[in-house]
């Protein structure tokens, strides 16, 4: 069970490891896309490729969808990035169904566990397996593997590492559980009184946006932590009251050598540029340097070309 690209590679590997796939479920076609057409999910388009039965269920407590999923009488169901799952379901199989979650859990529980690793400055996060229950990423954990997090990681390029070690590690849960000999620990005994539980909320637009007065470190961890998808955002305001809408989605921290470049005015959001090769905004106690941007309607750039192409001197104050 499984939708976004994250999950193929588990499925991949547990179809070339030659366990017998009854049914693949992933979500409705959708339209996507500026054009809004019509396209399904990597799950399906894998599944159908390989000639796997595919289900895509509107309502996973359809009568007649659970009538079918019962046909099947599947010994195990594998879930990774899909729906919250009806009791009737993740209870179906006689060997239970696990889920591959991106963190180490009991941290990082939600729908974004690898942005707010990322944006909150850990130096390591990792994959968990675990059996689900009532309660989301609750359940009790059958194996968990770590993962450095490297201070140039972006969401992106953590997400593809820990996409792979995410695989291995379901193949190795399938192959224990298959095996019988799987043992668990409850999520509740790794909570201590001074565990400070870090949860992993839906990343919303609000959550996008560059806050200047911030410490620059921490705007540096946003831009990285929401690269490229679905990346942070300001507006570079103009002396004339006009503005843009910019996203960022590389930028660097300020070695001292380049300080020389900037004014003195370094006041939060104060932009700073030379207007052929460097971009800095000020933050509240340094500057950020902007590497990879995009104007609202048109593409991704790096800040040589788009400084190439757009003359910035009259927009001084990012917000």
């Amino acid at each position: 069970m499984g939708t976004p690209q994250f999950a193929v590679p588990s499925l991949d590997l547990l179809v070339k490891s030659g366990y017998p796939i009854v049914a693949v479920l992933t979500s409705p076609d959708k339209p996507a896309g500026r054009g809004r057409i019509i396209s399904s999910s990597p799950v399906k388009d894998y599944a159908l490729e390989n000639n796997l039965n595919v289900l895509q269920p509107a309502n996973l407590k359809d009568p007649a969808f659970i009538k079918i999923l019962e046909s099947f009488n599947a010994d195990l169901q594998v879930v990774v990035a899909f729906r919250m799952l009806p009791d009737v379901i993740w209870k179906m199989p006689r060997l239970g169904t696990f889920n591959l979650h991106a963190s180490l859990l009991p941290q990082y529980r939600g729908a974004a566990p690898i942005n707010r690793a990322i944006i909150n400055g850990e130096s390591e996060t990792g994959v968990t397996t675990f059996f689900i229950n009532e309660n989301i990423d609750t359940g009790s954990i059958i194996f968990s593997e770590r993962i450095k997090i490297e201070d140039t990681d972006t969401a992106g390029s953590l997400h593809d590492r820990l996409m792979y070690a995410g695989a291995q590690l379901v193949l190795k849960t399938v192959e224990t559980i298959a095996g019988g000999h799987v043992t668990t620990v409850s999520q509740d005994q790794l909570i201590s009184k001074t565990y400070e539980l870090k949860t992993a909320p839906k990343i919303f637009k609000e959550d996008c946006k560059i806050n200047w007065h911030s410490k620059t470190r921490d705007i540096y961890n946003l831009i990285r932590g929401l690269s490229p998808y679905p990346a942070a955002f300001t507006k570079f305001h103009s002396l004339f009251g006009d503005s843009l809408n910019v996203k960022i989605y590389e930028s660097s921290l300020t070695v001292d050598a380049e300080k020389d470049l900037i004014s003195k005015d370094n006041n939060p959001g104060t932009i700073h540029t030379d207007q052929k090769t460097l971009l800095y905004v000020s933050c509240a106690d340094g500057l950020i340097s902007i590497k990879e941007l995009q104007l609202e309607g048109k593409r991704r750039m790096d800040v040589k070309e788009f400084l190439r192409g757009f003359k910035l001197d009259k927009y001084r104050q990012a917000e």
